[in-house]
């Protein structure tokens, strides 16, 4: 398991998940990115099925506000903007 310090907080202190949009693969690539060099712990996933394309990515908390900017999933009522 990847970063079980962080997995034992964030089970601690709220238990929740919080799954946000990208308008499209490219979008999230560059999230990871941004992510990555702002030091912040994340974990990308790929999709075997889709040729290997990059479907998700679990960041840890404290990426709060790179994320702030991002829609909800699946709730229909924004649209993803690049």
């Amino acid at each position: 398991m990847a970063y079980p310090e962080i997995l034992v907080q964030w089970h601690r202190a709220s238990n929740t998940l919080v799954v946000l949009a990208t308008a499209d693969e490219i979008s999230l690539s560059w999230l990871c990115d941004d992510a990555a060099a702002s030091g912040l712990r994340l974990i990308r996933f790929y999709e075997p099925d889709l040729g290997g394309a990059l479907t998700a990515v679990a960041l840890e908390p404290a990426a709060r506000r790179l994320v702030a900017h991002l829609p909800l999933a699946l709730n229909g009522r924004e649209e993803v903007r690049t």
